[in-house]
């Protein structure tokens, strides 16, 4: 169990309790020091932090309780372990409430050492991997560009972020509405709770309950364990609901109504679970023509749209789009272990002059596939020719009128020959990467129109 990466600092006045514990956590392979009193363990917190702290109730210069505090202030992320004697339990309950982790009874046993240890290492271990993540994601979430509107979504995201109002965001697809969404967490008071995505335009109606709520064992026939919902997991932080519009009426209703009472049930439950809960929306749509159509409810969108906020399509951000390109390409080579390379001015044209109808998304693909098939610089020679304006060979089909099925396959067929041609039979994942299917997907496709 032990990974001998975690430090323990036993507080006890008893030597044979010091030595047992001691004893016990070495031979699993941590590194411990112990400590007889308050004051010997305030010195050992000055000189170093430690991960796990178990904890006499009673020292000889005080009670143990009053070390709580000094603990959470040098050492915040400890867990601290009481032990207590039988007629001393509600002074360690006391001390729970106070931001204790658990508490061992005298006499102690070497099994529920092992047991609290086990399980003090696993929530340290995850809160360690949030973290990481948490500072992954921070870092990920910068908004790139000087333009006009983005400098203006910047200040209104700034302002957004100290309040806890709801916000609804609005772009083409391929914005980065999500980034703004995360941005928004990251700068509010919220930023150490998670941040909770449901795209809403791909989960079924039919599941669209449980995805929300969760369910209890037992509450349908696939329902073998307890899950729990993407409402439970955001409370206390952000739950955002990309591509809202894309819900139906009946689940257009049922999110309403749990927005407004911030309570539900778990499906096949009776408890009502509270949330505390920030909403972000975004999506792709008018939300005004779509109320007008009847698609979407008016009173869901005044719910959700306490303050909008538009993301500006690629187009209109003038030289962003080369800072971004750069910014794409940097990152795909870096992880890809390749040099830079550079991009040729009369690249740099190219991009300003073409419209980008899949935005920043589009862009990120193309300085990824840049990357990977480059040859120290990035020349016209290399673009696709549907942003250099070149007529390509493989334009022109004559799809005539027919089935739209049909349509799709004989397009479909003309793409896969063309980046056959272009990056070989040898370099399918990349192809695959390309035209964003999985490789098992290609594979397939290329056998069904006969290209291998």
């Amino acid at each position: 169990m032990g990974q001998g990466n975690l430090s323990i600092l036993v507080v006890d006045d008893e030597e044979n309790i010091r030595n047992l514990v001691q004893d016990i956590l070495e031979d699993e392979g941590y590194f411990v020091e112990t400590a007889i009193s308050i004051k010997d363990a305030k010195q050992k917190l000055k000189e170093k932090e430690f991960d796990i702290i178990f904890l006499d109730v009673w020292l000889p210069d005080g009670d143990g309780i009053e070390l709580i505090s000094d603990i959470k202030q040098s050492n915040k992320n400890a867990k601290i372990v009481m032990i207590s004697g039988h007629a001393n339990i509600p002074i360690a309950v006391k001390a729970l409430k106070l931001g204790a982790y658990d508490f061992l009874e005298k006499p102690i046993s070497t099994e529920a050492i092992l047991a609290i240890l086990e399980k003090a290492e696993e929530e340290i271990k995850k809160e360690i991997e949030f973290e990481f993540l948490k500072q992954k994601e921070e870092t990920e979430i910068q908004i790139i560009g000087e333009s006009p509107p983005i400098r203006k979504l910047k200040q209104q995201i700034q302002k957004v972020a100290k309040t806890n109002a709801w916000v609804l965001i609005y772009g083409e697809n391929g914005t980065g509405k999500e980034l703004v969404a995360k941005s928004i967490h990251y700068l509010s008071d919220r930023a150490d709770k998670p941040f909770v995505d449901i795209n809403c335009a791909a989960i079924p109606d039919d599941l669209f309950e449980a995805e929300l709520f969760g369910y209890e064992k037992g509450a349908f026939t696939n329902a073998v364990s307890r899950k729990i919902g993407k409402l439970e997991i955001a409370s206390g932080g952000t739950l955002f609901l990309d591509e809202v519009a894309d819900l139906s009426l009946k689940a257009q209703a049922k999110l309403l109504r749990v927005l407004e009472e911030k309570t539900f049930t778990r499906l096949g439950g009776n408890q009502k679970i509270k949330v505390d809960l920030r909403v972000i929306s975004a999506t792709n749509k008018n939300i005004d023509e779509e109320i007008e159509k009847g698609n979407f409810r008016q009173d869901l969108a005044f719910r959700l749209s306490v303050i909008p906020l538009k993301v500006p399509p690629l187009r209109e951000r003038g030289n962003d789009i080369i800072l971004l390109a750069e910014h794409f390409l940097k990152v795909s080579c870096i992880e890809n272990k390749m040099d830079i390379p550079e991009i040729s001015e009369e690249v740099k044209k190219a991009f300003l002059k073409y419209l980008w109808p899949g935005n920043v998304r589009e862009l990120k693909n193309l300085m990824e596939r840049l990357c990977i098939f480059s040859t120290g610089k990035i020349t016209i020679e290399d673009l696709p020719d549907y942003i250099t304006g070149k007529q390509s060979k493989s334009v022109g089909i004559n799809f005539g009128i027919r089935p739209l099925k049909e349509v799709r396959e004989m397009a479909e067929k003309e793409v896969i020959k063309k980046a056959l041609e272009k990056y070989g039979n040898k370099n399918l994942k990349q192809i695959a990467k390309i035209l964003e299917v999985d490789l098992s997907s290609l594979y397939r496709k290329i056998k069904q129109y006969n290209l291998d």
